[in-house]
């Protein structure tokens, strides 16, 4: 299995050269050159499996026994899972009204960024160990994925990792997630921001865009840029399909519909590529109210806002889903000359009309839909009085998706909503929703910990203080190896 940039610049890799690539060296995005298809009796022996044997089952088809032996995968693949809460890793609610529920969130952070990081991790520490090598893993965060990815690494001796987080622009909780773990291997920024999170990754773009210093200190990305990540979470599409899906019996295969709460579009992307191998699923991209997505699904205008809107769901106040590239490359047919000229007048001018044939090829694909305050308030509280059930605010922009479909009293396919975290991360919106919070104790133990936290003030050269702080680490681990 080989890995090519999106936009075709850059020679083909295999998984272990995507995994530590993040971005392509032409600025793409990597992705399988061709896609296995599966037919209905892989499909029906597939649909018995849990879910991490569902994770072993798609790696294997991307990743190779030359790479990673089948019983390697299978031990990595388990201690990747051995720290989550629920006996079946990932769990489906069934509520009322046909509302399914994926629940993602088991992890040690309560959040679905554990299920991809835990993997990626393991395969980061096999090659690693293999290799004799150190990386250094550098995360811009809007909230979930830089605990999940310090969660993920936190004990491994040759991965160090820096976090820049959005000061004040993410929970308390989420803050302190970060913040509370002084392992050695552990760097956080603050950052101060005039806007929102996207400015985190000016500094990291700046840092990746100098290809001699990337190479000298091993950097990384564990952002949904790294392929490993789509990989993983592909397996949310094909565990919600086999869990709703009435009947595999049927001819043709039973279409289920699968909301997704999209901010970066790695779920999305991850979703698109199962539909492409086979998976009889239609995805809804479920958004706040910074639509981005849901203007380039309805009318091909893929174009920044003028400005980010913050709002409570806040993993989702991003301007750039740069999973998208991914989608477009996907559904243009691998077309890169399309996708590189997309892309690129995308970051000169901020401003890109989709051509016609694939703005339709994405809305066949793709539904979408945008979803105010008022509304993922609403949906939690509703939700709680039906069910008894906290939604995260996320989770209520794809479950008021479900209950706009009930007004409309038309047949529709099963449908299962992502719950991408707990709501216990989210008191605010909670009790903003009228609710009251219902917080694990782990979660509570986090207020009386010691925190350490660099900020990053406006006038500071973010760059700068990023490049210094890795040419630490690697000092320090040279030191001690």
């Amino acid at each position: 299995m080989w890995y090519v940039s999106t936009r075709g610049m850059a020679p083909h890799v295999d998984f272990e050269g995507a995994l530590f690539s993040g971005y392509a060296p032409d600025g793409g995005l990597f992705m399988p050159e061709e896609l296995p298809q599966l037919g209905r009796e892989t499909l029906r022996q597939w649909s018995v499996l849990s879910y991490p044997s569902l994770v072993v089952e798609l790696c294997a088809l991307f990743i190779g026994p030359e790479l990673i032996p089948r019983d390697d995968l299978n031990d990595l693949i388990q201690r990747a899972f051995r720290r989550f809460r629920h006996r079946e890793v990932v769990h489906l609610s069934r509520l009322r009204d046909g509302l399914n529920v994926l629940e993602l969130w088991h992890g040690a952070t309560y959040a679905f960024k554990d299920l991809s990081l835990s993997c990626t991790a393991q395969f980061l520490q096999y090659f690693l160990q293999k290799r004799g090598k150190h990386v250094t893993v550098v995360v811009g965060t809007s909230g979930d994925t830089g605990s999940a990815a310090i969660e993920s690494v936190r004990e491994a001796k040759n991965v160090g990792i820096i976090v820049l987080l959005p000061q004040g622009h993410c929970t308390k909780i989420q803050e302190r997630q970060m913040t509370t773990v002084l392992e050695e291997n552990v760097h956080v920024f603050g950052g101060e921001l005039e806007g929102n999170s996207d400015e985190l990754d000016e500094p990291i773009k700046a840092v990746f865009a100098d290809v001699a210093f990337v190479k000298k200190h091993n950097l990384m990305s564990l952002n949904s840029i790294n392929w490993s990540r789509v990989l993983v979470q592909m397996a949310h599409h094909f565990f919600a399909y086999f869990q709703c899906v009435p009947s595999l019996d049927m001819h043709p295969l039973p279409t289920v519909e699968v909301v997704v709460p999209t901010g970066a579009a790695g779920n999305l992307a991850a979703g698109c590529i199962a539909q492409k191998m086979g998976l009889p699923i239609h995805l809804v991209a479920a958004v706040n109210c910074n639509d981005i997505i849901h203007r380039t699904v309805q009318q091909g205008d893929f174009s920044l806002s003028e400005a980010v809107k913050p709002t409570f769901a806040s993993a989702m106040d991003i301007q750039v889903p740069y999973n998208m590239e991914r989608i477009f490359w996907l559904l243009s047919g691998s077309d890169c000359q399309m996708t590189r000229g997309l892309m690129e007048q995308f970051e000169r001018t901020q401003n890109v009309r989709l051509p016609e044939k694939l703005q339709s090829k994405l809305s066949a694909a793709v539904t979408s839909e945008s979803v105010s305050d008022e509304t993922i308030l609403q949906t939690m509280a509703r939700c709680w009085e039906e069910n008894q059930s906290l939604l995260c605010p996320h989770t209520a922009v794809a479950v008021s998706y479900h209950y706009q479909q009930m007004l409309r009293q038309t047949p529709s396919p099963p449908r299962c909503c992502l719950a991408p975290a707990s709501a216990a991360k989210f008191p605010e919106a909670v009790v903003a929703a009228g609710l009251s919070p219902e917080t694990p104790a782990e979660i509570l133990a986090l207020e009386g910990k010691e925190t350490r936290c660099t900020p990053m003030r406006k006038s500071d050269d973010w760059t700068v203080m990023l490049r210094d702080t890795i040419e630490d680490m690697g000092r320090r681990w040279r030191a001690t190896s």
